[in-house]
């Protein structure tokens, strides 16, 4: 009976968290093309940024956490602008004039430039036949996508701002996943929770320059914004910024993290679900397939990965042993970082 009570309780908790990351991070695409409607681009970046750093920080510190060392806030100031400032700013800029949906199927190429930039497993990723098939693939999916766009650009079906917008999400994944790497390459005092609040609040920081540079503040009116702007932005900060990221931690503490990891399938699916139930975006068959072929091409290159992910996981727990909370789920993440995505 006690059990069952134990057991209970831990197994709805990991649902929720699962339930957590998969539809959280997989809407926030939507939730971001909701916010700039009424809010220009880099404003809400400043602020959806700042104001999740602040909080989670506000946090940290609440829970006792060591918040300043300066080696760690340089990697975490680097690593943020990278992922959060550079790629994430692509991603909203892009949302002004693509649909979501075909921004979250772009962005769901990640794991394949995360195997082509892995200097140091280069040896071991491409020595295995899977991995060449999948990122083939990949771009192949990635391909089919860009020459739909172009073909619609040259009959007049899509702007030039459009177009330019989806060259430039091709660089976003390449970008997510330097900075991933340059992180992970790092080595941290700090706690994940405590390096995750700087990289937000630099970013935020980041964001108020650029939206400065654009004299966004000359032309925003607070009262000109609607609700729903107002609502998805602060979605994106308490859900998607913080709730979601929580979750993603403790998942990485209590499973493996190749199961945390089918995320990266999952978010795009969301994402497109969400834009054409919601948004009425127009999803054509191209889109359709080039996802799913992008999909295959990350499952290929996580085969090897999933097949050996209960044996890894294993080998961390006993590495790890007889160390538990912040510790534990830092080297957890550290030790993952190439398989799974660490920020939306």
């Amino acid at each position: 009976m006690n059990t069952k009570k134990s057991i209970g309780p831990k197994v709805i908790w990991v649902a929720v968290a699962f339930a957590i990351v998969y539809v959280v991070w997989g809407s926030t695409y939507f939730f971001i093309q909701m916010a700039i409607k009424g809010i220009p681009p880099m404003m809400m970046g400043a602020i959806r940024f700042s104001l999740a750093g602040i909080l989670l920080l506000a946090w940290c510190a609440f829970k006792g956490d060591r918040l300043w060392v300066r080696k760690d806030i340089i990697t975490s100031g680097i690593t943020g602008l990278l992922l959060l400032f550079v790629s994430t700013g692509i991603v909203i800029w892009g949302e002004q004039s693509l649909p979501s949906a075909l921004v979250a199927i772009m962005v769901s190429a990640n794991p394949i430039w995360f195997a082509i930039l892995d200097r140091a497993n280069r040896k071991n990723i491409f020595g295995n036949k899977m991995t060449i098939i999948g990122i083939i693939i990949g771009f192949s999916g990635v391909i089919l996508l860009f020459s739909e766009a172009l073909t619609r650009s040259i009959s007049g079906a899509m702007g030039n701002s459009s177009l330019i917008a989806l060259i430039m999400l091709f660089a976003a994944p390449v970008v997510w996943a330097l900075g991933s790497l340059y992180s992970k390459k790092r080595e941290r005092t700090l706690t994940s929770r405590v390096g995750t609040a700087w990289q937000m609040l630099i970013a935020g920081l980041a964001f108020v320059l650029a939206s400065a540079l654009r004299s966004e503040y000359h032309t925003f009116h607070f009262a000109m914004v609607p609700l729903s702007s107002w609502l998805a932005l602060g979605y994106l900060v308490i859900f998607g910024s913080i709730a979601a990221f929580s979750a993603y931690v403790w998942l990485l503490s209590v499973r493996p993290a190749t199961q945390v990891s089918t995320h990266s399938y999952v978010n795009p699916v969301i994402a497109v679900l969400l834009g054409f139930l919601f948004a009425g975006e127009h999803i054509s068959i191209v889109q359709v397939l080039g996802l799913l072929v992008i999909l295959a091409s990350v499952l290929l290159i996580n085969l090897k990965n999933y097949s050996f992910g209960k044996r890894a996981y294993s080998a961390l727990g006993k590495k790890t042993e007889g160390i538990s909370g912040p510790k534990r789920r830092s080297m957890n993440i550290e030790r993952f970082k190439p398989i799974v995505m660490v920020y939306k």
